[in-house]
């Protein structure tokens, strides 16, 4: 049986306490309440999950794009690297890159052993990626050209990544989730990241969409209560 962390649980029941659960915050209110009631012993990341109005089930309704937020996530991003070329694997490296990899860390990947946050490839070490797709799938860690993880220049992905670019992607739900922050950030910080996202996320809407697209918006730190915020 898994332990209950009681203190935990005393930390979020009494945040929940301070949010009507019935009322849909402005942006600005929401982010006051989140850093009053973060009170965990750690930075706490902050949290954005939206709702979207998509088809799940057709795949030109997959929402996935990226975006570099003007103040970062405040999370140190762990990158791996796959492309054969030295030059690039150079390149990558002095860029930022945490792990450089070929087929040694397919195998790794293969059994399992994912230490990184997100993959980059170049296009000619796909193939030899394909085998480890049904472990990085349904992870959403499959590089792609869409959010720039499948490119030439790895160099300026890992260097934009390292800075704070976020990739998202919708689940299975329809809904799509993201950091936009730390805890300890300005108020304004995180308003500008939110903003920011927001703005990507309404401009990677799917052309076939129809109807309302971003149907509820909800902010929280990690391990807190979500709140309900106005779109």
């Amino acid at each position: 049986m898994k332990k209950v962390d009681h203190k935990t649980s005393k930390r979020f029941l009494e945040a929940k306490k301070q949010i009507d659960a019935e009322k849909v915050y402005s942006v600005e209110e929401a982010i006051a309440l989140i850093k009053e009631t973060s009170t965990t012993k750690f930075d706490a990341s902050v949290e954005i999950h939206v709702n979207l109005g998509v088809d799940i089930k057709k795949s030109d309704q997959q929402v996935r794009s990226s975006v570099s937020l003007p103040h970062g996530t405040g999370k140190n991003v762990i990158v791996a690297v796959m492309t054969p070329d030295s030059d690039k694997q150079k390149a990558a490296k002095e860029a930022g890159a945490d792990i450089i990899g070929e087929k040694d860390l397919i195998e790794e990947i293969k059994k399992g052993k994912i230490n990184f946050d997100v993959i980059v490839a170049t296009p000619d070490a796909m193939k030899e990626l394909a085998p480890a797709a049904k472990v990085l799938g349904p992870r959403g860690l499959m590089p792609n050209p869409k959010d720039g993880t499948v490119t030439q220049n790895v160099a300026e992905i890992v260097s934009k990544l390292k800075k704070g670019q976020v990739n998202y992607k919708n689940d299975d739900s329809g809904n799509l989730h993201s950091i936009i922050g730390k805890a300890s950030f300005g108020a304004d910080q995180l308003k500008e990241n939110y903003d920011t996202l927001i703005e990507s996320i309404k401009k990677a809407k799917p052309q076939t969409s129809k109807g309302v697209y971003i149907r509820n918006i909800s902010l929280s730190s990690a391990m807190g209560p979500g709140i309900k915020v106005l779109i």
